[in-house]
């Protein structure tokens, strides 16, 4: 094995090793969840030179300036207030979803008028409209990090893969005998999940289009699907009120997860793939252990439905947002409710992270959106203007531009 670079990653932070084994070009990662401003980086140093082969004495001083770049990068301090820059009336009908490309430089926005429109986040200039479904577009999803293609799912039954650049339709998949209503892309952007109100989820080959598995064993609508950083497994949540881990390369189940006593909205992995946060109209958010399936906490206090929930880049923290209008923020590994985020006056469908873990933010009912310190609970900020129900919100990667989606049929950029 030859190393050839190094690539830095600032969220989560880590060092991505670029070598080459047999002549063949390979890459492996150095997580460093747990890094924060005070750590020690000689130790750090030590222990990669212990575990990793690859760094040897004459890279170690590389190996340190990374990670010093790392810390400086998570020791910035986060005090910037957000203008709404600009207001783009994106669609005849309401939307239904909004979404970032990685480094925030698009977004798309999907819509009841049956299409998907792709935009300049700096101009604000539409650049595409994704138009050939026969029904509401309700799921769209880029392939970050990669950004080039981007799938949306349907209440036609169908889903279609669309080159970024052109617009233009790559393949429509067809199989589902229910709308469908949530997708994801592999972080490695060779398979694409979907998931139905026909109890089923489907594994499709990207560049085919071709069926590669259909899992099957929900009793409800599956509403949630997310795949693990390895893209080896994905989950499916569902109003059966369970969520089952699958397989991707056998299309078998792994494991599910029972225990909820009401129907699921949401389920996520942590980065490492260690953890699964669910969270459920039952009003709590579960902590699962990925490998064996067991639930290993329940984290209570909301007081109606959770309806989102979300980790930090790290998987250090987890956030949930209720429809008893509050948001909660949980230690990952003590499970102790460490804030309780208060203000808004209708309840809360939407919750996440920015990429630096420092700040959060909710979508609510109440036309507004907020941004929140997540380790206080204290409010910095209320994005106002909006004349209807905020039913999204992203940062992009820097997390210095934010995306509204309301159904006052208007999408709002932050910077």
């Amino acid at each position: 094995m030859r190393l050839k670079r190094f690539l830095l990653r600032y969220y989560p932070p880590g060092i991505i090793l670029e070598y080459e084994q047999s002549n063949v070009l390979k890459t492996k990662s150095i997580d460093l969840l747990d890094l924060k401003a005070d750590t020690d980086i000689n130790s750090i140093v030590e222990e990669i030179v212990k575990r990793e082969p690859l760094i040897t004495a004459t890279k170690v001083d590389k190996v340190k300036e990374l990670i010093e770049r790392l810390q400086e990068k998570i020791s910035q301090q986060d005090d910037k207030r957000f203008y709404l820059f600009k207001v783009l009336r994106a669609h005849i009908l309401p939307s239904t979803y909004v979404a970032f490309n990685k480094s925030g430089s698009m977004f798309i926005t999907a819509s009841y008028d049956r299409t998907c429109k792709v935009w300049d986040t700096a101009s604000g200039e539409e650049l595409h409209t994704l138009e050939g479904h026969k029904n509401v577009v309700y799921a769209i999803a880029f392939n970050n990090p990669y950004g080039d293609k981007i799938a949306t799912g349907s209440f036609d039954k169908t889903a279609c893969i669309w080159s970024t650049e052109r617009g233009t339709c790559y393949h429509t998949l067809r199989g589902h005998t229910g709308e469908v209503v949530c997708l994801a892309f592999n972080p490695q952007s060779t398979v694409l999940v979907t998931g139905s109100m026909d109890h089923t989820a489907k594994l499709w080959d990207i560049v085919s289009g071709s069926e590669i598995a259909s899992l099957h064993g929900h009793t409800g609508e599956i509403i949630s699907v997310s795949f693990n950083t390895r893209g080896d497994q994905v989950i499916t949540a569902s109003f059966d009120r369970t969520v089952a881990i699958w397989d991707v390369r056998t299309g078998d189940k792994i494991h599910t997860l029972i225990g909820h006593t009401a129907e699921v909205s949401s389920a996520q992995f942590n980065w490492d793939c260690s953890r699964i946060a669910t969270g459920s109209m039952d009003k709590t958010c579960k902590l699962w252990d990925a490998l064996s399936g067991e639930c290993v906490a329940t984290l209570r206090g909301h007081e109606d439905e959770v309806l989102d929930v979300v980790f930090d880049s790290t998987g250090q923290y987890i956030a949930t947002a209720s429809a008893d209008k509050t948001g909660r923020v949980y230690d990952a590994l003590s499970n102790l409710c460490i804030a309780t985020l208060t203000g808004h006056q209708a309840e809360i469908s939407k919750i996440a992270f920015n990429p630096q873990g420092n700040r959060l933010i909710t979508a609510s009912a109440d036309k507004t959106a907020r941004i929140w310190d997540p380790l206080s609970g204290e409010c910095k900020q209320i994005l106002e203007g909006h004349t209807d129900e905020i039913f999204s919100c992203a940062f992009n990667y820097e997390g210095n531009t934010i995306i509204t989606g309301s159904k006052d049929n208007t999408c709002r950029i932050w910077r």
